[in-house]
């Protein structure tokens, strides 16, 4: 099924991608894709009949200590519980996958022509977080941005100073990728574009554009390739997508 095309071997080693809530063996006819397993979508997934919601982040990513409806998670996981709801992330082994990975697809929006990963996996070829690839010819730093806001729907971006008037390498890491700076910075990019920047890694930035376009937004293009992977592996039954998946983060502009 969907692990034969993004397997969870290729999750990091801190992730918790996979199956969270539910049983392995119930039958699934109709399945709900979103980026998070809010409560909302949970609540979605009972009106409309599905017995699953795919999504990229997992609902569980640190031990959980208790069950007891305290929190927007908590209720999450006891409604998809009640409701024979199962819940599956698939995380940073989508974020891995060759050529179906996310940041392999806002590479394809933006125009690149992908080069190599930015952190190559040692686990298998092809494998990786994040790509680096050129643009065909030069362009103007403030039109790439441009292109990034419109590409991305996004209604503000955090940049650092820019430095120079063109760019035409560009490495690319959805969601968070302040650990991969030092890496887009021997790759030679000139922007680099990912979300949850610190403070300090504007202040630090040289020569190199970073881009923080939000973490929602650099993601949720998940529910696409999501989609189109359990639309073209399983004939058998309904792939919805959700319409309740909202960004958490709001913009006053």
């Amino acid at each position: 099924m969907l692990e034969e095309q993004i397997p969870l071997r290729w999750q990091e080693s801190y992730d918790n991608a996979g199956l969270a809530v539910g049983d392995p063996e119930a039958e699934v006819t109709t399945v709900l894709v979103a980026l998070d397993a809010t409560e909302e979508v949970v609540e979605e997934a009972l009106e409309v009949g599905a017995q699953m919601v795919v999504t990229h982040h997992p609902i569980i990513f640190q031990p959980l200590r208790r069950l007891t409806a305290a929190t927007p998670q908590q209720r999450a996981i006891a409604k998809a519980i009640a409701g024979g709801v199962a819940l599956y992330a698939a995380h940073t082994n989508l974020d891995s996958a060759p050529t179906e990975g996310i940041s392999h697809l806002l590479g394809r929006r933006l125009g690149l022509k992908e080069e190599c990963l930015l952190e190559p996996s040692s686990k298998e070829e092809g494998v990786g977080i994040g790509i680096v690839g050129t643009l065909p010819e030069p362009v103007e730093c403030e039109v790439f941005l441009r292109r990034i806001q419109s590409e991305l729907g996004v209604r503000a971006l955090r940049h650092s100073a820019i430095r120079q008037k063109n760019l035409q390498r560009v490495a690319i890491c959805s969601g968070s990728g302040g650990s991969l700076i030092p890496q887009a910075e021997r790759a030679g990019a000139d922007l680099y574009l990912a979300a949850d920047f610190k403070y300090h890694d504007f202040v630090d930035a040289d020569r190199m554009i970073l881009v923080d376009a939000g973490h929602f937004e650099t993601e949720i293009c998940a529910i696409d390739i999501l989609f189109e992977l359990l639309s073209k592996k399983i004939h058998t039954f309904a792939v919805r997508k959700s319409a309740r998946c909202e960004n958490p983060v709001r913009y006053m502009v």
